[in-house]
């Protein structure tokens, strides 16, 4: 196993166990063969395990396994408040102390704001006072580093990254997702900063290893390096010194034992100008299906009336990619929930984006487009009344 530091100098696993998706075994976990997996990556080296307040079942049985097996003090233990959830000062303890009783222990390594998509959800968690209790937990102990994962723009990430002394951020990104989210601009940012980034959504949820066409199958074994779709998909990322932690979601044996050795193998800096090559042909021929030629370079941006229009371009297209479903959640997540609306209805026609799109797409033909398939009625209901939620306004008590 391969490690690289924080900015405190904490030796971190290259490889990062997600709990997110642990094996079940009727209503809930399956403890034991979850057990099973968790000890064989620690045993390989793995030392950091991200879990989160709404992942079911998920700390309860990561605090058990921890305990009985009595490494709690020899891993680093991720897990995350829902900030969506925080209504005043008072939901901050009771959350984390539910937290620590689920987790069995009295401090947690590295403890996220979780699931912020635009900076408006960080200052309605300052004006509950979350610095001051952040101060407070870190000056006792009880949280050791404090960072946020993030689903929106690259813009609305900057500012969050820039407002605070973080010591970490967790954000999706991958091959596919180079300039999605907070994106390779992003990662960037954050290193800089010496703030160090842990990788969700590696393999797009498997999607990159299970959902791959034939014609990229077989750019990847015509390029004889003999790597496994999974192993591509990590070892693009180790590949860059900016890259603190990548997370898996294991839940098998043969999964902790393959990702484990590539995590012991991908050094950063040394994929080959071929494999590079490869990749793309591989992205390429994900692309096929896709509706919109939009490369995500953002020369139509800034939108004069804040339409986000690569975010609604590479949602629309995941629907084809993928599915449906993962499309339109992509698009509630970048564009539905951002403080400031984003929608493609808030287009006028004045074409400046035509301009200067290097595609010479007939973007505002294709926003209207892309806003049928991706907004039918019932999620135009829910992310209105997501929207209401999560911008309500704190309690004072």
């Amino acid at each position: 196993m391969q490690y690289r530091r924080d900015r405190h100098g904490n030796e971190l696993s290259i490889l990062g166990y997600g709990c997110m998706r642990f094996s079940k075994k009727g209503a809930g976990i399956d403890i034991e063969k979850t057990e099973r997996e968790l000890l064989e990556a620690y045993r390989a080296g793995v030392n950091y395990y991200d879990t989160a307040y709404i992942y079911p079942g998920s700390e309860a049985a990561v605090g058990e396994i921890l305990e009985r097996n009595h490494i709690r003090e020899k891993v680093n233990l991720a897990t995350k408040l829902p900030q969506y959830l925080i209504g005043n000062r008072a939901a901050l303890d009771r959350y984390f102390g539910e937290e620590l009783s689920r987790l069995r222990t009295d401090y947690v390594d590295y403890y996220l704001m979780h699931h912020l998509t635009d900076v408006a959800m960080w200052e309605k968690l300052k004006k509950v006072g979350i610095l001051d209790w952040i101060a407070e937990k870190k000056q006792s102990g009880a949280i050791r580093n404090i960072g946020f994962s993030y689903h929106g723009n690259t813009e609305n990430f900057l500012k969050i990254l820039n407002d605070y002394d973080w010591d970490f951020c967790q954000i999706q990104y991958n091959y596919l997702d180079e300039v999605a989210q907070a994106g390779r601009d992003g990662l960037r940012a954050a290193a800089a900063k010496g703030v160090a980034v842990m990788i969700m959504e590696p393999l797009r949820g498997g999607k990159l290893v299970n959902m791959l066409p034939e014609k990229a199958k077989k750019a990847m074994a015509e390029s004889g390096r003999g790597w496994s779709p999974a192993e591509w998909g990590l070892r693009w990322l180790y590949n860059q010194s900016e890259v603190t932690v990548v997370l898996s979601g294991m839940n098998s044996l043969e999964m902790v034992q393959a990702n484990c050795r590539t995590a012991s193998q991908a050094l950063p800096g040394t994929l080959t100008a071929e494999d590079f090559t490869t990749l793309e042909k591989v992205k390429s021929a994900i692309r096929e299906k896709e509706k919109v030629g939009c490369t995500g370079c953002r020369y139509c941006m800034p939108c004069p009336k804040g339409v986000d229009i690569p975010g609604i371009f590479r949602s629309y297209n995941t629907m084809f990619s993928e599915s449906r479903f993962a499309g339109r959640s992509q698009f509630v997540q970048t564009v539905g929930l951002t403080r400031e609306p984003a929608f493609a209805t808030q287009c006028i026609r004045c074409g400046k984006c035509e301009q200067h799109c290097p595609q010479s797409i007939p973007i505002r033909d294709k926003l209207v487009e892309a806003d049928r398939a991706l907004r039918p009625l019932p999620y135009k209901v829910a992310i209105q009344a997501m929207r209401s939620f999560m911008y309500r306004k704190p309690s004072e008590k």
